[in-house]
């Protein structure tokens, strides 16, 4: 049977846009957001009406006179005005999850950029004498008693800092690197890329499993500024496989004359052994091993804002502030003030209690299971019959590029949905379409959440958001406001 679409009468009721921005209860809505954005939503709903009407749905003659009109036109000013960087659940169990902003800041942290962005402050202006002072001379302080003895210089990230040691140190000449070392992490940041933007020649040793001292000493020559280590993010190269290790690399740039930069990344600044992560550095371990410069993130392991820092021997750190280049690749006020407070709580050995990532590689598999069991009794009720809800072993990760071998063993809830109230991919659709999104897993046909990485205070957010999923599936979810 042959259904005709709605002509002429349905298409024509349709009310143009200028008709819809004279109605009167658009007014107040147009002196308060502007005309050119409560145009935009208005085209919205007229197209969405008009796509209805193609569709065969009525479009009656006084449309434009509705009250649901002023509804729809509010509801798409909330989808263009809200902020399209969204708080979400993170029930991934991966920690430092790049995809979801890396590193949550302490709240230490929080209320020192609070402070920073809200009000004046002595950024570049010494209090004490009423005269201009420097910013960097804000982390001098933890810095300095985190790594005694060394310089270190912070910039807005590690890729950065990077960029401005090779430039520093090697500009115009040659770069000794192991082919093994030539990582492209997240977002196509390649080692070759960076050291060519930098000005410094790559010179390549060894093969992408074996690379000897002999292969360095071999390559050293007069035109070498640099000996680059790099530790491996995202991946391993296992196997038949020889790496020369920072000590007696240290030794033979010693020898020659070269220093010794090794990009450690993660920001790693103590032992996580008794977490299982045993592929880790520590930065203090790399300069003790004789390197005269180490590289890191700050939002990734240190669990702060996004930065990179170098420390090592002073007058390298010294040359690095001096560069131009120095100054496009500093800090703003608020990293400043969450990089402080991190820094501060590394120094007072107080990380695994405030820096939320560090507590959350750290935390025991008793521990967790124990949230698992609470979490699972808290969804009995909610669910009902629409899922068989039990606790199971499982593993975290670190994410962000640290420790990619190794799991971190916790408890997972698994949520096996009934057939009646959909598949488990569409309780993720679901849960993304909460208010507050969850981030969850699905394998084996079930949904997995992971307690490491979901803060006490954000239960009850995942169990409302776990009973809206639970619908059965022919009844309609409400729209979340942020979903164009």
């Amino acid at each position: 049977m042959c259904v005709k679409k709605p002509e002429g009468r349905s298409l024509r009721s349709i009310p143009s846009v200028d008709s819809v921005l004279r109605h009167p209860g658009l007014q107040p809505l147009l002196a308060r957001h502007g005309h050119s954005l409560v145009t935009e939503a208005v085209r919205e709903v007229v197209e969405r009406i008009r796509a209805q009407a193609r569709d065969g749905g009525a479009a009656p003659d006084d449309t434009v006179e509705q009250p649901e009109i002023v509804t729809a036109v509010e509801a798409a000013l909330r989808r263009s005005t809200s902020s399209s960087l969204r708080r979400v659940i993170n029930a991934t169990g991966v920690v430092v999850h790049t995809n979801l902003g890396r590193a949550r800041l302490s709240d230490e942290a929080l209320a020192r950029v609070g402070l920073a962005g809200g009000c004046p402050v002595s950024l570049e202006y010494d209090v004490a004498t009423g005269e201009r002072g420097s910013r960097t001379s804000h982390l001098a302080r933890p810095l300095a008693l985190l790594f005694p003895d060394h310089g270190a210089l912070a910039v807005n990230n590690n890729a950065a800092a990077v960029l401005l040691a090779l430039n520093t140190l090697a500009e115009g000449k040659e770069v000794v690197l192991s082919r093994g070392e030539l990582v492209e992490i997240g977002g196509s940041f390649r080692i070759p890329d960076i050291m060519a933007k930098s000005g410094a020649r790559l010179k390549e040793v060894g093969t992408t499993n074996r690379t000897r001292l002999s292969d360095y000493a071999g390559a050293i020559g007069p035109s070498t500024g640099l000996v680059l280590k790099v530790h491996t993010s995202n991946y391993r190269i296992v196997g038949f496989t020889e790496e020369t290790g920072v000590a007696e690399l240290s030794g033979l740039a010693r020898e020659r004359g070269i220093p010794l930069m090794v990009d450690q990344g993660s920001g790693c600044l103590r032992s996580l052994s008794a977490a299982g992560v045993r592929d880790e550095p520590t930065v203090a371990a790399i300069l003790e091993q004789g390197a005269d410069l180490v590289t890191f993130s700050g939002d990734k392991l240190l669990g702060g804002p996004q930065a990179g820092i170098a420390v090592g021997r002073r007058d390298l750190i010294a040359a690095m502030s001096r560069n131009p280049l120095h100054r496009a690749l500093r800090l703003d006020k608020m990293t400043i003030a969450a990089l402080e407070a991190t820094l501060d709580a590394w120094a007072r050995g107080a990380e695994a209690i405030e820096v939320p990532g560090m507590r959350m590689i750290l935390a025991s598999r008793e521990t967790l299971r124990e949230r698992a069991e609470h979490l699972r009794a808290a969804l009995e009720g909610p669910l009902g019959d629409a899922a068989r809800v039990d606790v199971i072993e499982g593993e975290s990760r670190v994410g962000g590029g640290a420790a990619p071998m190794e799991a971190l063993p916790t408890a997972l809830v698994r949520i096996r949905p009934l057939a009646a109230h959909g598949t488990p991919g569409l309780w993720t659709e679901r849960l993304r379409a909460h208010e507050i999104p969850v981030i969850a897993m699905v394998r084996d046909e079930a949904l997995l959440l992971d307690p490491r990485s979901i803060e006490p205070y954000e239960e009850t957010t995942v169990v409302e958001a776990l009973r809206a999923a639970a619908r059965p599936t022919e009844a309609k979810l409400p729209v979340n406001p942020h979903t164009r």
